[in-house]
């Protein structure tokens, strides 16, 4: 089972929303998902809430069982999950820090500003005492739409520190209005533009993954 954590010591930065739409477009692509919600707002329990199909398995852990992260990833594993989703708190925290250790890849979202990008370093200072150097990327989210250059200085800024996932995701209505409705944007909007970068995205993360695996 592959495991995917979506982390970022700062609020807002989207990782529920990214963590949401990834695992209805990896379940549509074959995988058998479960997203675990570790971040104590449960934004992402509340998505699935929403949701009438249980195609992708959503569970909270408690307090007390987040410092079992590994036990119960392995358990899920023999249940015959392909993938696991992490969304974690925007500060930093145990579960955070268990997420990072157990992931794979590891995908810190952040958005073209200067104080997101300045905002990322505690993040990849965690990483690295980790020993994540090289399994973590940036997904740059929330870009504004047609050419930018702000986005493009923000994509040169993390592209310093590391990977930069592809495709930047661009800010579209479609991304809330799925959330709100406890879907996926590809299950909301499935041939609009924000559907198609979410699973050029997916594509992306799918092909560094198994190569590394």
């Amino acid at each position: 089972m592959r495991t995917i954590a979506l982390v970022t010591q700062k609020g807002g930065a989207g990782k529920t929303t990214i963590t949401a739409s990834l695992a209805v477009a990896a379940m549509e692509a074959g995988e058998k998902v479960v997203a675990l919600d570790l971040d104590p707002q449960g934004s992402l329990a509340s998505w699935a809430e929403l949701r009438d199909t249980d195609a992708v398995a959503v569970d909270k852990p408690t307090a007390e069982q987040m410092v079992k992260l590994p036990t119960i990833l392995a358990a899920l594993e023999k249940q015959g999950y392909t993938l696991a989703l992490l969304d974690t708190a925007g500060v930093e925290s145990t579960a955070g820090n268990l997420a990072m250790k157990a992931a794979d890849l590891a995908l810190i979202p952040a958005r073209p500003s200067s104080l997101d990008l300045k905002a990322t370093l505690p993040t990849i200072e965690a990483l690295m005492r980790l020993g994540m150097k090289d399994r973590f990327a940036f997904v740059l989210n929330q870009c504004p739409p047609g050419r930018s250059s702000r986005s493009t200085e923000a994509a040169k800024g993390l592209s310093i520190f590391g990977v930069l996932a592809d495709p930047p995701l661009t800010q579209r209505a479609d991304h809330q209005d799925a959330l709100a409705t406890g879907q996926g944007v590809t299950e909301y909007a499935p041939e609009g533009k924000a559907a198609s970068e979410v699973r050029t995205l997916w594509n992306w993360i799918n092909r560094k993954t198994r190569k590394e695996a």
